[in-house]
């Protein structure tokens, strides 16, 4: 038998609420990008993500990590938040104007000497790298038909019990709305189907936001 509970907007209000609150940096962050981009913030990830991404890496003791997608900063700045003080943050994104809000924050939170961004195709900067084990956390929150092609060149280079985590694979409930056949939701669900049965990792989807899959590569 299914075991869940359902969410309306009081339950998550709880939900958000019992959590470690965010400090002054990541609500700036936040603010910003609202005021600046209206709609558009939403593209940014829940805060409760983010204090999620935070905790991940630094459980995991990750040291070299990277992001498909970083828009405002908001996620580089939880992530590189959980890193030593040695450790690295590879950004991929193609907007400078999305993604110069953020520096700032970077700098005040300490962290923009641990955050390295690279403007241009994330899959050309991927392929840029070597192809072996460097990762020990991933990240991917970018265009959606690109997804499959972000896990291929990343998973070679993610250590061994390394995680990569997937955002939007809910899509706004779309992805078993048969009446959707969108280029983002087939993207997305293909991607989904592709995931489950991939032997080269272990996955669960949680339903954190917009749907959240962890992979842990085998």
């Amino acid at each position: 038998m299914a075991k869940a509970t359902g969410f309306d907007s009081a339950l998550h209000g709880y939900l958000a609420e019992h959590r470690s609150p965010d400090d002054p940096v990541l609500l700036a962050l936040r603010e910003e990008t609202a005021a600046r981009l209206g709609p558009r913030a939403r593209m940014q990830i829940a805060a409760e993500q983010g204090t999620l991404l935070e905790l991940l890496v630094a459980a995991l003791g990750a040291s070299r990590i990277v992001e498909i997608g970083t828009f405002t900063g908001y996620s580089a700045l939880c992530m590189a938040r959980g890193l030593p003080a040695d450790g690295r943050l590879l950004c991929c994104d193609v907007s400078e104007e999305w993604t110069s809000v953020g520096r700032k924050y970077w700098e005040q939170a300490g962290v923009a000497d641990r955050i390295e961004l690279v403007i241009g195709p994330a899959l050309e900067t991927l392929r840029r790298l070597p192809r072996e084990e460097q990762f020990d956390f991933a990240f991917i929150d970018a265009d959606k038909t690109g997804y499959r092609d972000y896990y291929e060149e990343l998973l070679p280079r993610l250590r061994a019990n390394g995680v990569l985590a997937v955002d939007n694979v809910l899509w706004g409930g779309s992805v078993i709305d048969v009446t959707n056949d969108g280029e983002d939701t087939r993207a997305i669900r293909a991607f989904n189907d592709f995931v489950a049965s991939d032997s080269r990792v272990q996955s669960v989807m949680l339903a954190v936001s917009d749907g959240l899959t962890l992979l842990r590569k085998r």
